[in-house]
């Protein structure tokens, strides 16, 4: 229901409508011009059924902002926005959706809020709940309301000034009449019409009344005026050139391409030919206003046409729109299960969306029950993923916590000097934390930092002591360099040689982890000696065998010597095989002779890998006697 300042602008705007759909009054008496009734109500019934349909147009729902998806936020910044770029008289709707929007959203928070209040155990009389949102939302409409108050009371006084000015032109144009000085009165009557087209609108309540009772005073004035010839063949002339000229102007308006424009148009044009123009000699009556009658029907036979065309893309606009409905409703969820399941459900969402957006607009009439049907689908949606939501949060907060907790273990340990103990521990949080889930966004960045910073500090303490070395391995790695050097100056050295240079090596101390490196180097150059020897291959091959399990024992690597182990059982079984099925392939060539160069080839094959397994056994026999 309309309040009473918002109805007085209402009256206004009918006013100006109802200056094309109200009958015309005769613009004279006997002796003047009468315009045939018939063709005025022809026109005017047309007119009016156009403006009906300017103000069903005028309704189209402007349906590219969803207030029901806003935020609380959200909302008071579309408010603020609204507010203050456009006129206080031309924002109820947007006003009222967004109060709508906002009161329901509101009343949600407040009833969590006050049901976790009595959760806690408090008393529903004295719950409260302050908001700076709610504040500034209220501030915004309390200002609004203010500036519409002041408006609309602006708008009083000013009709109430525009029916006085008119009342006393009224006054002025009896008296006029009364006192009927024909050398003056063509002139005042002149002044007074213009005076009375200058003013503003007035109520409607006082329109009707004061409309017509000036008209019937400006018939009065004619009748009065027919005494004087010249005057009224003058007022005549003057009438005629005007009402041409707005005949011309609706000509160029019927080639117009905007038909709404040019119907607008129109309607000014009526205004000024009914109110601003008086009436025309008798002989040339019939003529204008069939002219004027003629080209104002045929911008409405344009405009009606153009509505047919608009109603045959309405249904096209409403098919497209039903089918994004209809995809909207069959859009399948049950198979969100992670956030970003549900992000790209949301981006598909809202490509649909602008899908029904850019379709078109439809008039209010058309487009309410299928918005209505649109609403309804992406509310249906929303409150799938408002339900996931509420549940992510609450797994959410038990992340939160299992994440503090892995932070708290991890920061206890960060100064720790248990190398061992608390790099496996550390490892293991690690670990863990990539397998939490989520936590709510506000609190993601800080926990982060802290997880982040305890692990780097302990890391960062335990590599700087890993690669540190201290005085006695310096010691240890500077005279295994040299010893090291030394052997490549040997040239011919013999096997008690090696073996002695073997046990010095040992005996000069165990390298540290990152100079490991160097036994490698040491044991490559231990087999340029010993190949270097007048020594059966097979002692060779053990000699250098022994030496790198030696090591490996010397530095306790028990890792490397039971890889070293199962190293040499695969190469025995591997033998064995090769052994098996050489033997096998001796017996297809039973009934050959001996000399047979493909079994003398073979049988040499089978003491080749005979030779190579009993180095393979012996390598194990050897490995197996370790105690370690």
């Amino acid at each position: 229901m309309l309040d009473k300042n918002e109805e007085s602008v209402e009256n206004v705007k009918k006013n100006e409508t109802e200056v094309i759909s109200t009958p015309e009054i005769k613009e004279t008496s006997t002796n003047v011009i009468d315009e045939t009734t018939e063709a005025v109500n022809e026109v005017e019934k047309s007119v009016a059924e156009n403006a009906e349909e300017a103000n069903e147009e005028s309704k189209e729902e402007d349906t590219t902002v969803d207030y029901s998806v806003l935020s609380l936020d959200e909302l008071v910044a579309e408010l603020k926005k609204t507010l203050a770029n456009n006129p206080v008289q031309k924002v109820k709707s947007q006003v009222d959706g967004i109060k709508n929007a906002f009161n329901q959203k509101f009343g949600a928070l407040l009833a969590e809020k006050k049901a976790a209040f009595l959760e806690a155990g408090g008393n529903s009389i004295d719950f409260q709940f302050s908001s700076p949102i709610k504040s500034e939302y209220n501030k915004l409409l309390s200002e609004h309301k203010r500036q519409r108050d002041a408006y609309y009371a602006d708008l009083e006084k000013q009709l109430k000034l525009n029916l006085e000015k008119r009342l006393i032109v009224i006054e002025n144009l009896k008296s006029l009449i009364q006192e009927a000085d024909t050398a003056t009165m063509y002139k005042i009557f002149k002044g007074l019409q213009d005076d009375w087209r200058a003013i503003g609108p007035v109520s409607k309540t006082h329109y009707n009344d004061t409309w017509k009772t000036y008209h019937h005073h400006v018939e009065r004035f004619y009748d009065l005026l027919h005494l004087s010839n010249d005057f009224r063949d003058l007022d005549f002339k003057h009438n005629l050139e005007e009402k041409l000229k707005i005949i011309e102007k609706a000509e160029t308006l019927a080639e117009h391409n905007d038909v709404n424009f040019a119907f607008k148009e129109l309607q000014d044009l009526h205004k000024i030919w009914k109110e601003d123009i008086g009436p025309v000699s008798q002989e040339m009556r019939e003529e204008v206003w069939q002219r004027f009658s003629a080209v104002t029907k045929k911008i409405h036979d344009k405009r009606h046409e153009h509505f047919r065309e608009l109603r045959s893309k309405f249904q096209e606009i409403i098919d497209v729109k039903l089918a994004v409905v209809a995809e909207i409703n069959a859009f399948d969820t049950s198979g969100n299960k992670t956030h970003n399941d549900w992000q790209k459900s949301i981006k598909e969402i809202e490509t649909l969306r602008q899908k029904y957006f850019n379709a078109g607009k439809l008039p209010y009439a058309k487009s309410e029950e299928v918005w209505q049907q649109f609403k309804g689908a992406t509310k249906k949606f929303n409150a799938a993923k408002n339900v996931f939501y509420k549940h992510e949060k609450s797994e959410q907060q038990d992340n939160l916590k299992k994440k503090i907790a892995l932070i708290e273990l991890a920061e206890s340990l960060k100064e720790s000097d248990d190398w061992e103990s608390a790099t496996n521990t550390m490892k293991k949080v690690q670990a863990d934390w990539k397998k939490i889930g989520h936590v709510p966004r506000k609190f993601s960045d800080d926990i982060w930092k802290r997880f982040k910073s305890a692990c780097n500090h302990y890391f960062d303490r335990y590599h700087q002591q890993k690669n540190s070395l201290n005085k006695e391995q310096q010691v240890v790695v500077d005279n295994k360099k040299e010893f090291l050097d030394s052997l490549k100056e040997l040239e011919e050295p013999t096997k008690e040689v090696v073996l002695e240079a073997i046990d010095k090596w040992r005996a000069l101390g165990s390298l540290p982890r990152n100079a490991r490196h160097l036994d490698g180097k040491f044991n490559k150059q231990v087999d340029r000696l010993l190949e270097g020897l007048s020594l059966d291959k097979n002692e060779v091959a053990m000699l250098k065998f022994t030496n790198v399990v030696d090591g490996l024992l010397a530095e306790n690597d028990v890792r490397k010597l039971d890889s070293e182990q199962m190293f040499v059982r695969k190469k025995i079984d591997e033998i064995v095989r090769e052994i098996q099925q050489l033997e096998n392939n001796l017996g297809f060539f039973s009934n050959a002779k001996a000399d047979n160069p493909l079994v003398l080839n073979v049988k040499k094959q089978v003491s080749k890998f005979k030779e190579d397994l009993a180095i393979w056994k012996e390598k194990l026999s050897y490995i197996k006697k370790l105690d370690y």
